[in-house]
């Protein structure tokens, strides 16, 4: 497939993405939606999945439930919350919202209130990183100078967590999540597949599973990811979301520069924005020269 086709497909795959957003409540099929496409089934699976990183069907569970989430903050009660967003029973809810919240609905309505969260550091040539999970995914990747400004950042996030050091015995995910992302880090391993528990407002999340999707070594502008969320004026909105990502690394917001080309903000400060992005293209192959 010629780039202009390919380029043509995704941005069709991310047209379909925000279709499916907005319809997550109701059932979607697979055939269904490959016909609005004029692709197969597999085809759409296969090419969706390239493009998102997940199977559509995936992606809708996804998107309903971050809108059963969204309802949630809003002030709905759970059962309320459960039908808004399209599921059928309240066990199912229940079930799905654990593995996907790394906790039960009522506890997130209630702030994560008693909830466990493990955390642990780990020095890097970035600097000091933290990393915390839920039972079910990562939920906070941080860097800072000091254990103690990082624990106080995660205490912000979660304040009514119960927050504990990680041990290989109760939680030896986490320690294999964080060696995992140190050698990203510094060994140019690759960019390890871990669950992440992702919270924020409908459009924050949206934002950030785009970012997602930018592939190491390359980088847009705000303005671009605005495009491809379908919100072509909300250039200063993704900035303001960029900067609200609480998962470095894993949610790629260095990834993100200026319409000029320039670094631009970044959360953690622009000289480890700098040594990511020289540290990705380097270890990114570059395209022969035709001439």
């Amino acid at each position: 497939m010629s780039e202009p086709d390919t380029d043509k497909r995704r941005l069709q795959m991310f047209d379909l993405a925000r279709s499916i957003e907005e319809r997550a409540d109701e059932p979607l099929t697979l055939a269904s939606l490959a016909q609005e496409v004029g692709l197969s089934p597999s085809r759409l699976q296969k090419v969706f999945k390239d493009v998102l990183g997940v199977s559509p069907k995936a992606y809708q569970n996804a998107a309903r439930m971050r809108h059963f989430k969204q309802s949630l903050r809003q002030g709905s009660g759970v059962t309320d919350a459960i039908f808004e967003s399209g599921y059928g029973s309240v066990s199912r809810v229940y079930g799905e919202g654990k593995r996907s919240m790394g906790m039960t609905p009522t506890a997130y309505r209630a702030g994560a209130e008693g909830e466990r969260i493990s955390y642990a550091y780990r020095n890097t040539s970035l600097g000091l990183v933290m990393m915390a999970a839920t039972n079910e995914g990562v939920c906070f990747v941080q860097f800072d100078d000091t254990a103690e400004s990082l624990l106080e950042a995660l205490q912000r996030e979660f304040p009514r967590a119960n927050l504990s050091v990680s041990s290989a015995q109760d939680a030896p995910e986490l320690d294999q999540w964080i060696e995992a992302l140190d050698c990203h880090i510094d060994n140019a391993a690759p960019k390890p597949d871990i669950p992440l528990d992702i919270r924020g407002t409908a459009f924050q999340i949206k934002v950030w599973n785009f970012l997602q999707s930018i592939p190491e070594g390359s980088v847009l502008s705000y303005s671009d990811v605005a495009k491809g969320i379908g919100k072509p004026k909300a250039t200063r909105a993704v900035g303001t979301a960029c900067g609200k990502n609480r998962i470095g690394l894993l949610i790629p917001c260095h990834r993100v520069l200026r319409g000029d080309g320039q670094l631009g903000g970044y959360r953690w400060g622009l000289e480890r924005k700098q040594a990511l992005l020289a540290m990705e293209s380097q270890r990114t192959p570059q395209p022969a020269d035709q001439t």
